[in-house]
């Protein structure tokens, strides 16, 4: 899980610096210049977005085709240990007689 954390971080960034660099330069004075930043701003963050929810279908997929087949045998084991243990205990507590005649 952490492996995939730090190549969807990396990813972003090269994405970031990607889009710095495609900014042309321009004159400082020139009119209109925060409007344009905030446009590609509003365009960065959507393809960014875009790329998180990729990521997590990604994250999802893998974790229902890797994990989840593993993890269940084992929360299926602890589950009949626990019915097993319990029924003992009942069992035990059943059968016990303080005072007998």
């Amino acid at each position: 899980f952490m492996q995939l954390v730090l190549f969807y971080l990396f990813i972003c960034l090269l994405f970031m610096l990607r889009t710095l660099a495609q900014t042309p330069t321009e004159q400082p004075d020139s009119p209109g210049i925060l409007r344009r930043l905030a446009e590609r701003a509003r365009q960065a963050k959507a393809k960014f977005q875009g790329l998180g929810e990729t990521a997590l279908g990604f994250a999802g997929a893998y974790y229902e085709d890797h994990i989840q087949p593993v993890t269940d045998s084992y929360v299926e084991w602890a589950s009949n240990v626990r019915s097993s243990l319990q029924e003992r205990i009942q069992t035990a507590v059943e059968n016990y007689i303080p005072f007998r005649n």
